[in-house]
């Protein structure tokens, strides 16, 4: 591959275990979620989820799905829509604010740490000496951020350019990675996406982007890449 000006990754599966989210991640905002709820509910920043949260509900078409009229009026109310998220794995991004805020408070305490491939750390430091690094994940913003700055290979964050998430579009979708082309002032062309999914690979490729399907170990065996090359390890990248 020719030294692309960016370098563009997911998280989960690609430069991060699928256990860091299912076992680590995952577990812990569900445990903390009614303490966070009741203690910041009054804050500006939570307020603005649970405007957003309120926005999705409407929206939702699940008959199993907890409703509360046309705004959220307390925790309870917040919280059995968040659990019912969290339960079906969706992408919502009121759910993903919340949970990178919950996660802050156990990164900054110690509880958590952003477990990474160990491959990860020396193809970032090259990477970014030739062009950007780049994230692009469903978990929010700030909780890549925290998973970079509190890593197990010391903090990342000076070798990343940009993040991603859901709010520039979905995964799935090519104009989500012309977005982030644009955003970044290149061309589609002139970035490669590395996912070890495919759907989210073809939408890169759409869009132009090269891309990279990523095999580690603890994914899912992959069936059938659709043309996507290969990656099993960074270090010859």
């Amino acid at each position: 591959m020719s030294a692309a000006k960016v370098y563009l990754l997911d998280i989960e599966g690609t430069v991060a275990p699928l256990s860091l989210v299912s076992e680590q991640l995952f577990p812990y905002a569900r445990k903390h979620l009614a303490d966070y709820l009741k203690l910041n509910l009054a804050r500006l920043d939570v307020q603005a989820d649970l405007k957003l949260l309120a926005e999705e509900n409407r929206s939702e078409q699940s008959e199993d799905c907890p409703t509360f009229g046309v705004e959220i009026r307390n925790e309870l109310h917040a919280r059995a829509y968040l659990l019912w998220l969290m339960d079906r794995d969706r992408k919502s991004t009121a759910l993903k604010s919340l949970q990178g805020k919950i996660w802050k408070a156990g990164f900054e305490s110690g509880e958590l740490k952003g477990t990474l491939f160990a491959d990860v750390p020396g193809a970032f430091a090259r990477w970014a000496e030739q062009g950007m690094v780049a994230i692009y994940s469903s978990g929010s913003v700030e909780a890549q951020q925290l998973l970079f700055q509190y890593s197990t290979y010391g903090d990342l964050t000076p070798l990343i350019a940009s993040y991603f998430d859901t709010r520039v579009g979905a995964k799935s979708e090519s104009a989500s990675y012309v977005a982030i082309a644009a955003k970044l002032e290149v061309t589609p062309g002139d970035v490669v996406f590395f996912s070890d999914v495919v759907r989210e690979l073809d939408a890169a490729r759409e869009a132009g982007c090269e891309t990279r399907l990523v095999v580690r170990e603890g994914n899912a065996p992959v069936q059938y890449a659709n043309g996507h090359a290969l990656v099993e390890s960074f270090a010859i990248i």
